[in-house]
C-alpha cells in the first residue's frame, strides 16, 4: 500500500515511530517529534560522540550508556545501528521509562530522552 502523503524518505521514520508508539504506549506525537529531531542514520560509522564519552547510534541516536542495561538481553551497538524499526522500538522503550519515572510535564519527560541537562532540555523542547 503506498503512503500517498508521506515523502518516500520519511516512510520508515513515520511507520516505525507510530508502530513503536503503539507497542510501548507512548503518545505518537511525542514519538514522531523525537524521531524528527534525532534524525540519525543507520550504521556504526555514523556514531556521534558525546562530551561524556558515550555515543549516539542509529536513526534514533540511542545513547550507548543505556546498552549496559540491555547487554543481558544480548542487545549490541550493531543491533541499534541497523536500518529498520528496531532503533525506534528501543527509543520508545526508553521514552516510556522517562514518561513513567521522571518528573515534570510530559514534554520535559520525553525530552529527557535527549538529555537531562536543563539548557539542553529547553532547546530540545523548543525544537520538537
Amino acid at each position: 500500500m503506498p503512503y500517498l502523503d508521506i515523502p518516500p524518505a520519511q516512510v520508515e521514520r513515520v511507520v516505525c515511530s507510530i508502530t513503536a508508539a503503539i507497542k510501548y504506549q507512548v503518545p505518537a506525537n511525542i514519538m514522531l517529534a523525537i524521531a524528527e529531531k534525532e534524525g540519525g542514520r543507520p550504521g556504526l560509522e555514523n556514531k556521534n560522540r558525546n562530551s561524556n564519552g558515550t555515543y549516539d547510534i542509529g536513526r534514533m541516536q540511542f545513547n550507548t550508556v543505556y546498552l549496559k542495561d540491555l547487554e543481558k538481553y544480548g542487545i549490541t551497538e550493531e543491533d541499534v545501528a541497523q536500518p529498520g524499526c528496531y532503533s525506534y522500538d528501543l527509543a520508545a522503550w526508553r521514552i516510556r521509562g522517562h514518561i513513567k519515572n521522571d518528573k515534570g510535564d510530559i514534554w520535559t519527560k520525553a525530552a529527557n530522552y535527549h538529555s537531562k541537562k536543563r539548557l539542553n532540555l529547553t532547546r530540545y523542547i523548543v525544537l520538537t
